[in-house]
């Protein structure tokens, strides 16, 4: 028994040796990659990639990690990480919560930080802090691994990158609001109008407002760089392929016309089409309008779209462009908006817009509201790894609302009906259209 109780206690000193300096995973514990939950602050030196943290050598370079906890509780905090033998000093913070340590690791370690209090369901934002160093970096950090109560259930994060989540994720969710047409103009719909206002601080870098999407196509405005903004509208080809280059010439999206400052080409990296796109200085709180048109021929089995725009309070409407689609014949099908961030070092902002006094027209001038939508996401948002969306009504108009790790989200599916009270379809008078 003597020897038995030595050995014993053996195993309970080793154990105890090793956790104090790493924590062991257990079942309950999560595992966030840095590649796919993690941002830097402004113009940091360091580098987050599909591997994680590297090149960290500033100790004014912060790195936030995010993560939704759908549970109270304790939750333990380590980092997989290496410093190459030598010693950093590194702090986490979060929830109010000062986790500092100094730490040696050869190869990758689990080291353990500390414990801190989760008091109710929501996202959390993990500062990693550099002070000290002997190495050339800090260290490189290839996951944040957390376990206890408050890892329980159904955590928001990106888990993994299959299907190149790492970038999908950082980009963040992309959320929709698809209208619902009459039942006689599902097959007549040839003009769709839509109004579009970007509230003031909203309008974040790497934004795509998309005003007037369509079966086929889509039409909005975009931030593209600090002094560039864009009015967008694009037609995809039936053939399917990320290479424009590839598309039979029979089944390409020709040009027929454009406006005189928008510059016609083509896409390709989310399938591949007719694009068109200009310059133009629009700004936040301000109201612009979309109308896009659909031309199908079904002998010919090719529908030509044409996209109009103006601000609001503008007299002539500004021709875009219009694009011939082959293997379609139809008029307007599957209208909806969008919200999107395409830059994922963009992906922690958060970003909003209004879309207004939707209407259509049928094929015999007849104009009908569009006054219900339904709430969705993309695959982002639909497997739990973004948690950071929202979408209804403000007031007489819907709204949409996605990224940067706000808790109020919307259920996805939800239908929203906007009040038409004070509504009235706009004055266009369509022959003088260019």
């Amino acid at each position: 028994m003597k020897v038995i109780c030595k050995a014993l206690l053996t195993v309970i000193f080793v154990a105890t040796a090793i956790c104090a300096v790493s924590a062991p995973i257990i079942d309950t514990s999560i595992v966030v990659p840095l590649g796919g939950n993690a941002w830097l602050t402004p113009n940091a030196k360091a580098r987050i990639g599909e591997q994680g943290l590297t090149r960290w050598t500033e100790n004014n370079d912060v790195i936030n990690v995010y993560f939704r906890a759908e549970n109270a509780g304790d939750l333990n905090v380590a980092l997989k990480l290496r410093t190459g033998g030598t010693s950093s000093q590194i702090s986490i913070n979060l929830l109010d919560r000062g986790l500092t340590k100094t730490v040696s690791a050869t190869d990758f370690s689990v080291v353990h930080f500390g414990k801190v209090i989760v008091k109710e369901p929501g996202y959390i934002k993990i500062e990693i802090h550099g002070y000290q160093r002997k190495g050339n970096v800090f260290a490189d950090i290839a996951d944040v691994v957390l376990s206890g109560p408050a890892t329980k259930g159904n955590a928001a994060y990106v888990k993994d990158n299959h299907g190149n989540f790492f970038y999908w994720g950082r980009r963040g969710p992309s959320v929709h609001l698809n209208y619902t047409v009459p039942a006689e103009n599902k097959n007549t719909t040839e003009w769709f109008y839509n109004e579009v206002i970007v509230p003031m601080g909203q309008d974040v870098l790497g934004t795509y407002y998309m005003a007037n999407g369509f079966t086929g196509g889509y039409f909005g405005m975009q931030v593209n760089s600090p002094t560039t903004r864009r009015i967008l509208f694009s037609v995809w080809s039936p053939y399917t392929t990320d290479d424009p280059k590839s598309i039979p010439e029979h089944l390409k999206v020709k040009l027929m016309k454009k406006g005189a400052a928008v510059h016609g080409g083509e896409f390709g990296g989310e399938g591949s089409g007719g694009q068109s796109y200009m310059d133009f200085p629009w700004v936040a709180g301000k109201t612009y309008c979309f109308l896009v048109r659909a031309q199908g021929d079904i002998a010919a089995e090719t529908t030509i779209y044409t996209a109009y725009f103006k601000p609001l309070e503008a007299a002539e409407w500004q021709l875009v462009a219009s694009f011939k689609r082959p293997q379609s014949g139809s008029y307007l099908k599957g209208l909806h908006s969008f919200l999107e961030n395409f830059d994922p070092a963009m992906g922690n902002k958060p970003r909003k817009v209004l879309y207004g006094n939707q209407w259509i027209v049928d094929i015999d001038g007849k104009w009908y509201p569009l006054d219900s939508a339904v709430f969705t996401g993309d695959e982002t948002a639909n497997i739990n790894f973004r948690k950071d969306y929202a979408g209804g009504l403000q007031g007489n108009r819907f709204y949409l609302q996605n990224c940067g790790f706000f808790n109020d989200f919307v259920k996805l599916k939800s239908a929203f009906k906007r009040p038409l009270a004070s509504q009235q379809h706009p004055e266009v008078d369509f022959s003088k259209l260019p």
